[in-house]
């Protein structure tokens, strides 16, 4: 059901048939239709679901995984250019610490608020990425979505505040080795040929001669 000035609808009510688009996915859980909001301004109209998320969102340590239960929290609202959506999307997380490499998961929730317009303005077109369309009858919020969470995403992620990484010695995670983790006078036999080196008499000859 849906809010319409006050009143209650059913969603998809006004219209008939399959909705106009010339080019949307209309299988996709970020797809809206609009035809049960009209265009007069001021009205509005509630909407709640769970969308599968699209594939490829984040990238690097971090992403929301491609079919992750998306939950949307919106409000269409008709003005007079075209469509207002507000709401919220919550979204799981999963990746990698970036000091100690360990799995991560976590869940983060993005404010959205786009205005799609009905029809490109004089001098601009469709594919003006500083502004979205409907695509006839259908939103896609989709785009939107990527862009607030993409945003939104650590770039560090970490396991915990404090995770104090990896042994650089031999890679341990130092969160389980403990404090008193060390290796001692151990060297790197690729680097103990350096220790041999007598560096103060190659600088007194410099200096002699």
């Amino acid at each position: 059901m849906s809010n319409i000035k006050g009143k209650s609808v059913v969603n998809g009510a006004v219209g008939s048939g399959a909705p106009t688009s010339r080019n949307k996915d209309l299988n996709s859980d970020f797809v809206f239709d609009m035809r049960a909001l009209g265009r007069q301004p001021g009205t509005f109209r509630d909407e709640t679901r769970t969308a599968r998320a699209p594939a490829g969102v984040g990238s690097g340590l971090v992403l929301v995984l491609a079919d992750a239960d998306v939950t949307l929290d919106l409000r269409f609202e008709a003005v007079s250019e075209g469509v207002l959506v507000t709401g919220s999307a919550v979204a799981p997380l999963t990746g990698e610490c970036a000091r100690c490499l360990e799995p991560v998961s976590s869940t983060m929730e993005v404010s959205l608020q786009e205005l799609y317009l009905y029809q490109p303005g004089p001098g601009e077109g469709e594919d003006d990425d500083e502004e979205r369309f409907l695509d006839g009858d259908l939103l896609d919020l989709e785009p939107a979505f990527r862009d607030a969470v993409v945003l939104a995403m650590p770039l560090s992620p970490l396991c915990q505040e404090d995770c104090p990484g990896l042994c650089p010695e031999c890679g341990a995670r130092l969160a389980e080795a403990g404090p008193g983790h060390g290796h001692g006078g151990d060297v790197d036999p690729r680097w103990a040929a350096l220790r041999r080196l007598d560096v103060s008499d190659r600088s007194n000859d410099r200096q002699e001669s």
